[in-house]
């Protein structure tokens, strides 16, 4: 997939996250890794916008509703149905196509750029990039206009309706405080406020709040050591010839403690099967293609753009590679979490497996009395450009399996020390 060896890879993409962080350090409103217990003025803004439910089309929807803390800043609803990994819009029976990202850590994300050493696109925001930050300088606020206007979310008909909205309600004033007393007479003015807000609450230790058991760690290790199969697993994350899941999350702190962020920003194909439960290949009024629908990830916003329109071919069913932070975060152990773009995996369990054992079973689609999951796996989503480097084959036992899944349980923030 990339021209670079795996060992090289680790070596340039772990510099490269840790010159980005300093610049988002230096960038942000607010530093999430900065010892900061308040919301500044404008993060707090930009909070309220963040839970605004009247900023839908019927009211009733806010950012809030897809992006919930006690599930990581990710989808608040259960999974245990696999079509509810795609939640339901403002207005009743319209649901978007993918399940939502995490808000968490999103911010460090940069503007959308084609790395010309590897060849590969970084940064941005959404599954498919589309939010560039080419316009705004800032991917996460790019993202934060998105909903608003998308009819399978909030629903509404323009910026202008946004800033009406904002500008005529209950922040209106901390909008105007913020950003001068003309910036609800012009809608594009208004618009990029109001996306930048969110964008610096997206940013605040609120949303990223690095406190998880791995931090803590990382932190004091003696104090707060791992477990022995917390410790195991995370031996098999980091190592090459195993998990080797670090080479597109890295784990490691900069030379300053600077937390790792657990993504590269890069986008990949894993080779996940489609969630045919997902009620997008029912929407013919949006979805012409119906059931034969395949999404088309990174390289279908690429089409898009003159410039890069010639690499769209290269990148089709590549999505972005998330944070592994909050990955398990869950309200109760009973709670469903669903996984990949589309929500076709249930747990961090069935994650681990795919990805140690994908090219080793057959496809279930070509097989009599498949069982997913155990003895095969779905087709791709995509074939095209299918990462067969760095997943498929881990040569994993069950119980290192499980010493990883125990490992991605110490990324959850909230931890309490004992």
């Amino acid at each position: 997939m990339h021209a670079l060896t795996k060992r090289g890879r680790l070596v340039l993409l772990a510099s490269r996250r840790l010159a980005l962080l300093a610049t988002l350090m230096l960038g942000l409103p607010s530093s999430s890794l900065f010892a900061q217990t308040e919301l500044n003025a404008l993060e707090q803004l930009g909070k309220q916008l963040f839970f605004d439910t009247q900023l839908s089309q019927p009211p009733g929807q806010a950012c809030a509703s897809c992006h919930s803390q006690v599930t990581g800043w990710t989808s608040p609803q259960t999974g245990a149905d696999p079509s509810a990994a795609v939640q339901e819009g403002a207005v009743a029976g319209r649901f978007g196509k993918r399940r939502p990202p995490m808000a968490a850590y999103a911010s460090f994300s940069p503007v959308l750029y084609l790395d010309p050493e590897e060849d590969h696109f970084v940064g941005g925001n959404f599954w498919d990039g589309r939010a560039t930050g080419w316009l705004l300088g800032h991917a996460t606020a790019e993202q934060a206009q998105g909903p608003f206007l998308n009819p399978v979310e909030q629903n509404l008909p323009d910026p202008a309706a946004v800033v009406s909205r904002v500008c005529s309600g209950k922040n209106g004033d901390g909008l105007r405080t913020w950003f001068g007393e003309t910036v609800c007479d012009n809608p594009v003015d208004g618009y990029n406020a109001i996306a930048r807000a969110i964008a610096a609450y997206e940013s605040s230790p609120e949303m990223n709040a690095f406190s998880s058991k791995y931090d803590f760690y990382l932190r004091d290790p003696k104090q707060y050591p791992l477990s022995e199969q917390e410790a195991w697993g995370l031996e098999l994350y980091a190592r090459e010839d195993k998990g080797n899941c670090a080479a597109c999350h890295p784990h490691e702190t900069g030379p300053n403690g600077e937390p790792p962020l657990f993504t590269d920003f890069t986008y990949d194909n894993l080779g996940v099967g489609r969630n045919p439960e997902n009620p997008w290949y029912q929407a013919t009024d949006r979805n012409p293609n119906g059931e034969q629908w395949l999404d088309p990830g990174l390289g279908g916003f690429l089409q898009t753009v003159p410039r890069f329109a010639d690499r769209a071919a290269d990148h089709l069913g590549k999505f972005k590679v998330p944070s592994l932070r909050n990955t398990d975060l869950r309200p109760a152990d009973a709670f469903v979490k669903r996984f990949m773009h589309n929500g076709a995996q249930a747990s961090i369990e069935e994650v681990v497996h795919f990805y140690n054992t994908r090219d080793l079973k057959p496809i279930c689609e070509e097989i009599d009395e498949p069982q997913p999951g155990a003895n095969c796996w779905p087709a791709p989503e995509m074939r095209a450009n299918l990462n067969t480097e760095e997943l498929g084959d881990l040569g994993l036992n069950a119980e290192e399996e499980a010493a990883i899944v125990a490992f991605l349980r110490t990324l959850n923030d909230g931890w309490t020390p004992p």
